[in-house]
């Protein structure tokens, strides 16, 4: 049985219009629990994010997760919510300047192509459904995709796609697609990290290395059995360390890669970044500088976790001074990264716009051949 949806009806020549959409992880629309739970419950049952057999992980979440971790989640959101008309969740609020952003960069100074840039959330608002439909709408028929984490897992990534194709299954005439699948060791990423890293040391001055103070870079941790399934977030996650590192100049000894977030008992990826903290406050170091590049935009995960209770439990093990270096956010560099990134992906898209009067001549053409098979 066919179930594809009916498309608005269009005409068969028309123009090229591009878009390019951004997809980050996702937010509550609140920081309360009646809105952080469905929020969760849509983010903990995607079989990419959680490996476990359906029927128990069922009971797990629904009848012992989701009711303890919604208000405590709940608690951590409201603790970084940003207030006002403009505000909401630091993830949105950021993810959304980026698009913004993103969208009047391509389109300066160009009145040969205009580019539709939209965010979308994985989990919660603005939906992907949402989005594709409203470049649906706007007569989009050729797409980039650029999920907005640096380094590709199947968790994050894979998932996107997964939702993406879902949608465009019960769509009749979906758009051309390309995919962006990472840009881990992107030499303008890099540049980007780097600057934001450096301009913070202008600011702020820099670690004495000499004195044995730390530069930590904290990646997002994901389950050790996606590495041995095959997952290259891990080896991604390195190259984009060993990449800072060298074009911040500093030697493995003075810059650390950790992984943070850890949930549930299984083992993840490794050296953990809270434990990690812990030691170096036990052994006295003066200064920890934490910097978080697989996060383009700060977070629940860089302004909680890793601002404020990694601050904790770096001073309350006798650490000193603890600095988190913000994320790339709406930082000029990292947007001309972002456009970069997504001209490479344009190409052949893009400068190519079709004349009145050629698409005149095309419709004339295809209706005469179209009569013509009539009779």
């Amino acid at each position: 049985m066919n179930n594809q949806k009916l498309d608005p009806l269009q005409a068969h020549v028309t123009p090229s219009k591009v878009g390019v959409l951004l997809v980050n992880l996702g937010t509550p629309d609140a920081p309360t629990a009646k809105m952080v739970r469905p929020y969760l419950k849509q983010f903990l049952s995607d079989p990419r994010v959680v490996e476990i057999p359906r029927i128990i992980w069922w009971f797990i979440l629904n009848l012992i997760i989701l009711p303890i971790r919604a208000s405590a989640s709940a608690k951590k959101y409201a603790s970084v919510w940003i207030d006002g008309p403009d505000g909401g969740s630091p993830l949105f609020v950021h993810s959304k300047n980026q698009a913004n952003l993103l969208r009047e960069l391509l389109n300066h100074d160009s009145s040969s192509r205009q580019i539709v840039v939209e965010l979308a959330m994985r989990y919660g608002n603005p939906s992907l459904a949402h989005v594709l439909a409203k470049f649906n709408d706007e007569g989009v028929n050729r797409l980039v995709v650029l999920p907005l984490y640096p380094q590709y897992s199947a968790t994050t990534t894979a998932s996107t796609y997964d939702e993406i194709f879902r949608i465009y299954k019960e769509t009749r005439n979906p758009p051309e697609m390309r995919t962006i699948k990472h840009f881990h060791d992107h030499p303008l990423y890099i540049e980007a990290l780097r600057a934001q890293v450096e301009g913070f040391w202008q600011s702020n001055g820099k670690p004495n290395f000499a004195q044995g103070e730390k530069f930590i870079m904290s990646f997002h941790g994901v389950p050790k059995r996606t590495l041995d399934l095959g997952d290259p977030y891990h080896c991604e996650c390195l190259k984009t360390g060993r990449l800072l590192t060298e074009s911040l100049g500093l030697t493995k000894d003075e810059a650390m890669i950790s992984f943070q977030s850890r949930f549930g008992k299984a083992e993840w990826l490794k050296p953990y970044t809270a434990p990690l903290l812990e030691k170096l406050g036990k052994l006295g170091t003066t200064r920890v500088d934490i910097f978080c590049p697989g996060f383009p935009a700060d977070c629940l995960e860089t302004l909680e976790e890793i601002a404020m209770e990694g601050k904790e439990i770096f001073q309350h093990a006798g650490g000193k001074t603890y600095y988190a270096i913000p994320c790339l956010n709406s930082e000029r560099q990292w947007i001309n990264a972002l456009k970069g990134i997504v001209d490479e992906n344009l190409l052949g898209w893009t400068g190519l716009d079709t004349s009145a009067e050629d698409l005149a001549l095309r419709k004339m053409r295809y209706q005469e051949v179209e009569k013509s098979l009539e009779e």
